[in-house]
């Protein structure tokens, strides 16, 4: 299994050129926060908008709408419930994030079976949470789309019928070719499957073992996957090293990293390393 590191981090995230525009870093859709955890779409949104996305829309519960205009003035929201509109949104974005805070529940498979039946391959799909769950629980398919999914080691388990004992990497690789999708398995020291390769996160810590830390990852993944569409591949892996990353430098102070602070850590974290040339070591600390 290949150690990622740092250098995924220059390969991914460069300069900005200065003749464009929101349109230029691309549009995220993140779909979930039911009535009861709205908290996990708003974290998830924050990653997204603070990853430097041209353009980010919500759809959820009506109920969070309030909260993430307060919250995030920069994302645009929709009502999860309104099929059209959100059948609509779906076919107009470069990546859709599906499943944070979206629940088990009739409302939360008739919004998941809307957004799969409007992707297309052209875009990314982020798989997150509950949207596993209910995956794994009435045998859906995947939806068009590049497809990174983002489970622990409980919601992989459900998925790929593999139990937690016996995920080594031999068994995972074969169920991601099963799913013929990219994996992100979220666990200390955090494994990325890939089309051809298996990657190994070295970095974090259980200064990470909170809730939304999950969230703002999907977040993120959408964020980077939107805005550096050369290489969707790349982008998630520099997402998941980025997240651990930043991370890893706020744990150097806090007994506990919350995820939102990662999330406002992101616009500074990605301008040092859009500053560095590629034979340069990357310090992150200021």
């Amino acid at each position: 299994m290949k150690k990622l590191d740092e250098s995924i981090l220059n390969k991914v995230i460069k300069p900005r050129p200065q003749e464009s525009f929101k349109g230029t870093f691309g549009k995220v859709l993140l779909v979930g926060g039911n009535h009861q955890f709205g908290g996990a779409i708003i974290m998830a949104t924050a990653a997204s908008v603070y990853s430097g996305a041209g353009l980010v829309t919500v759809a959820t519960d009506p109920i969070n709408t309030t909260a993430l205009h307060s919250q995030l003035p920069e994302a645009m929201v929709i009502d999860f419930n309104n099929h059209q509109e959100l059948a609509e949104m779906v076919a107009k974005v470069n990546t859709v994030v599906i499943g944070p805070g979206l629940g088990e529940e009739e409302e939360s498979k008739a919004v998941l079976d809307n957004v799969f039946a409007y992707t297309n391959d052209k875009q990314t799909v982020v798989i997150d949470g509950s949207a596993i769950t209910l995956m794994a629980r009435d045998h859906i398919a995947n939806p068009q789309g590049h497809i990174i999914f983002t489970p622990h080691q409980m919601e992989w388990q459900r998925l790929s019928g593999i139990k937690i004992a016996d995920e080594a990497e031999d068994v995972n690789r074969a169920a991601r070719d099963q799913l013929n999708a990219m994996v992100i398995l979220k666990k200390h020291h955090t494994e990325i499957y890939t089309a051809n390769d298996n990657y190994q996160l070295p970095i974090g810590s259980a200064a990470q073992a909170t809730g939304g830390m999950g969230d703002t990852l999907a977040g993120m993944i959408g964020g980077f996957t939107a805005q550096f569409r050369d290489n969707i591949t790349q982008a998630a892996l520099a997402a998941t090293y980025a997240h651990s990353a930043i991370a890893d430098q706020i744990a150097e102070n806090q007994y506990v990293v919350l995820p939102h602070q990662i999330s406002q850590a992101l616009p500074a974290f990605m301008k040092k390393v859009s500053l560095m040339g590629h034979d340069h070591t990357i310090s992150f600390h200021s």
